[in-house]
């Protein structure tokens, strides 16, 4: 998986009920035709950053099919989520 593109907005809570600051980045990614992730049309990482003091960690995340917009039932493995925070942290 490769992260070919990003696009980032802070996330604003109104009702003041979440601590801390949440970002939301889209991220363009890019897999093998192999992988059982591809698809034609391309794929995007939705991923929510919750930022609290010195804490920085993924809130939540999903992928979605680029051209249908559905939402992929597909969990990140445990080094790729980290490259992904890593690379959402040094785009903040």
């Amino acid at each position: 998986m490769e992260i070919t593109n990003y696009s980032i907005s802070q996330i604003k809570d109104p009702t003041g009920i979440i601590e801390g600051e949440r970002y939301e980045f889209l991220l363009d990614v890019e897999v093998d035709e192999d992988d059982e992730l591809y698809t034609e049309g391309g794929l995007e990482l939705r991923v929510i950053l919750a930022v609290e003091g010195e804490e920085t960690r993924i809130a939540f995340y999903n992928f979605i099919d680029k051209l249908s917009r559905n939402v992929l039932e597909f969990a990140l493995e445990e080094d790729e989520e980290a490259e992904v925070l890593a690379y959402c942290q040094g785009k903040l």
